[in-house]
């Protein structure tokens, strides 16, 4: 008897053969099929974090093995770093250091240098009259930008200034270079200058097509306060620095919420959908 050659299987035929995976179709992404294409996992096992609660890493990049670490060590770092520079300052203008001398030789040298309406303008950038208005402009626009948290930490740091300068103006109780009047470190010119054209420029970098731009700019406006008022013969040098050191630690938390605000979720004002 002839056998009778097997028909092949057709489409309704469930047993006649394996199937075949086909490309394109749904089989090739699904979760922990080895081999199949998924770039997280190629050992069968399915993820253990779904993909929507993914940890980002340092960098915003996504599969980063949780839990990240964020940077309040980094954090701490700097502000002890400035703490501690700023008490040796304090400490070696307070009792008449090595440091306070050389200050005081290299200030004598300058004192009257430059021309005196440039001088003087420079060192009148650290007044209210110019400081408090850049900073209220700033403190406007972003709250109508939707801001919030970070106008008030603004106003807050600024109104921290004479509560912090006054008290170590009187303590420290040191005469300016031209004259025998005590209460001249720290500098509340510099430290004024410093907080609103910093604060000013947190505030407004996330908005502009720069941001750099904006540190930039409060850097060199606080730069040019602190020579104008050495060049005037108005404070000493370490009366700036110690300024300079005092308000970098008042801007910590300023800086310090915008980015954690940033992190938490809510999009960038540039990049923002809309």
């Amino acid at each position: 008897m002839r056998e009778t050659p097997r028909p092949q299987g057709t489409v309704g035929d469930a047993g006649s053969e394996l199937p075949q995976h086909r490309p394109g179709r749904a089989f090739a992404h699904t979760a922990g099929a080895s081999g199949s294409g998924t770039p997280h996992r190629s050992d069968g096992r399915p993820p253990q974090t779904p993909r929507g609660a993914r940890q980002t890493g340092p960098a915003g990049r996504p599969g980063t093995t949780p839990p990240v670490p964020g940077r309040p060590a980094l954090l701490v770092s700097v502000a002890s770093g400035l703490l501690a520079l700023f008490a040796l300052t304090t400490w070696q203008v307070a009792a008449d250091g090595p440091l306070r001398g050389a200050d005081e030789r290299a200030a004598r040298a300058v004192v009257g240098h430059g021309p005196a309406p440039l001088t003087e303008f420079l060192a009148d950038l650290g007044t209210m009259q110019l400081a408090l208005p850049v900073l209220g402009c700033a403190i406007v626009w972003a709250l109508v930008r939707g801001a919030r948290r970070e106008p008030l930490f603004a106003a807050l740091t600024m109104a921290a200034v004479p509560l912090l300068v006054v008290p170590l103006k009187d303590w420290v109780a040191r005469p300016g270079p031209l004259t025998d009047a005590l209460g001249y470190y720290p500098s509340g010119h510099a430290a004024t200058a410093a907080v609103a054209y910093g604060a000013a420029a947190l505030l407004t970098a996330p908005y502009m097509r720069l941001p750099w731009m904006m540190p930039v700019a409060a850097v060199l406006l606080t730069t040019a306060t602190g020579i104008g008022l050495v060049l005037r013969g108005y404070h000493w040098p370490l009366d700036v620095l110690g300024s300079w050191l005092l308000c970098a630690l008042l801007l910590l938390p300023l800086v310090v919420g915008r980015r954690t605000g940033h992190r938490s979720g809510r999009p960038s004002p540039r990049r923002a959908a809309p």
